[in-house]
């Protein structure tokens, strides 16, 4: 653990970190991933637990330290151990009775008999998911265990324990692959390249690796629906009391499903063909314009991988595209916007993608100072595609319809009724067609998905001075065990 954590010693001789009141800090144990908590669209981290995680903090006046950890078994152990106060970041509630132990754990209790490790305590459930069976798309899709007789499936060690349990018992005839690997992406890899035929994950995580692992699909689910939860140390039972009423307000307020489809991207798998497309072009066309996108990034601060998957979704990185509208080049940039932003020739990859990261960056910061990110990004997007003053309408009227003005998933609803006459006949700009911008956003966050997942951030050696709110806090990486 990083230093400036106060320590003291917890009960049965434990290390671990003092109560938040005594410290005025809220020490989060997070495994990184998508959802989650991962590098946000200007370049900070963001996420759901994150941002959960910060709230309640707020709330409480204290002040959030985010601690990274390799692996869901290493962050239990650390919690375990009363080394964080929060563990977050895709993990599941266990169905009944006690937390699952790590191996590690239950060898340090039999080396010392003297410590009797405890089991963790679990919130409320922050969502649901079920465990899914998925296979290798040039195999065989299996319809029940019996299918796989003689066949090796594959998991994770800890998440499904108790219905991984049950299905070896009712099914011996399966060989059973217990692996130790950082994520479920690392699993789904493994199946998607045909080293592994068969594994047990979770549906989320198969349903947000569909557009980046091409190779896999789901065959059945195994098991009941589990909830992914929060992680508290058995001696904090009055923080796990105060954040199960903080997610119950959060809940009946509906804070909570809104939080939660900020950060989900639609999650319906764009066309195969499409998708393997770009996959191709990450090595062949992205290599060429990378450069262009990075240095667009260090003057605008637009992350590099933004303009990338805009510039996918405008021209499929043809810097000689052209529209039936008129738009050309790289990043399908109308005359009179270049004009504006000074950009001379659109076929110029390079002016094209300065211009288009300027005015992306232009239109986030006209947008109400109260909008904060991802939905700043988001509605920015939208008004990069259909214009400022049509994505206004859309807000007038998503307001109209008592929805959020502030919230994509909001303004989404209403921006297609702008094609209708009894909506465009009192919006200011007329007529839009406000499904357009709805499919360019959606689409370009599924890039951009697929980018943040295949491709590594850019750190440029001179960072744009601070936003006016304050920096969220830098995590820290827990030390391995």
């Amino acid at each position: 653990m990083g230093a400036g954590i106060a320590w003291l010693a917890v009960e049965r001789g434990r290390v671990g970190v003092a109560p938040p009141a005594e410290t005025h800090e809220l020490i989060v144990m997070i495994h990184p991933g998508p959802v989650v908590y991962f590098p946000g669209p200007d370049g900070e981290m963001t996420g759901f637990d994150f941002e959960l995680a910060q709230q309640f903090a707020r709330e409480n006046r204290l002040t959030p330290r985010f601690v990274l950890a390799d692996t869901t078994a290493q962050l239990i152990e650390a919690v375990e151990r009363g080394q964080a106060h929060i563990g977050a970041g895709g993990l599941y509630r266990p169905l009944a009775g006690p937390a699952p132990r790590t191996a590690d754990a239950i060898a340090a209790t039999q080396a010392d008999p003297d410590t009797t490790a405890s089991d963790v305590l679990w919130t409320t459930g922050l969502a649901t998911v079920e465990p899914v069976l998925i296979y290798n798309r040039d195999g065989y899709k299996p319809a029940t265990w019996r299918d796989l007789d003689g066949e090796t499936v594959a998991y994770l060690q800890g998440p499904f324990g108790p219905e991984i349990d049950g299905v070896r018992r009712a099914h011996p005839g399966v060989r059973w692959q217990p692996l130790d690997l950082p994520s479920a992406a690392a699993l789904i890899s493994q199946v998607s390249d045909g080293t592994i035929g068969y594994a047990i994950i979770g549906s989320l995580a198969a349903a947000l690796a569909r557009n980046i692992y091409l190779d896999f699909d789901v065959a059945f689910a195994v098991g009941p629906r589990r909830e992914v939860a929060w992680a508290v140390p058995p001696h904090f039972a009055d923080l796990r009391e105060r954040l199960d009423r903080f997610l119950a307000r959060l809940k009946k307020d509906g804070t909570l499903a809104r939080m939660l489809e900020r950060y989900l991207p639609d999650l319906r798998p764009i066309a195969r063909a499409d998708v393997g497309a770009l996959h191709e072009r990450l090595h062949t066309l992205l290599p060429t314009y990378r450069p262009l996108f990075r240095a667009a990034q260090e003057q605008t601060g637009i992350e590099w991988r933004l303009l990338a998957a805009i510039a996918y979704q405008e021209s499929q990185w043809d810097p000689t595209a052209q529209s039936e509208t008129g738009v050309r080049g790289l990043m399908q940039m109308t005359e009179d916007t270049a004009k504006q932003l000074g950009v001379r020739n659109l076929l110029d990859p390079a002016q094209a993608v300065l211009g288009a990261a300027r005015y992306l960056r232009d239109l986030k910061e006209k947008l109400p100072a109260r909008i904060r990110e991802p939905e700043r990004t988001w509605l920015a997007l939208a008004a990069f595609n259909i214009g400022l003053g049509h994505l206004e309408d859309a807000r007038i009227l998503a307001r109209k319809q008592k929805l959020d003005p502030d919230q994509w998933r909001d303004v989404k609803k209403a921006l297609p009724l702008l094609a209708l006459p009894e909506y465009y006949a009192q919006a200011k700009l007329g007529y839009a067609r406000g499904g357009m911008p709805v499919a360019f956003v959606d689409r370009v966050r599924t890039y951009y998905d697929i980018l943040l997942a295949s491709e590594q951030p850019h750190q440029p050696r001179l960072r744009r001075p601070a936003p006016p709110d304050p920096e969220p806090p830098q995590p820290e990486r827990a030390a391995a065990r």
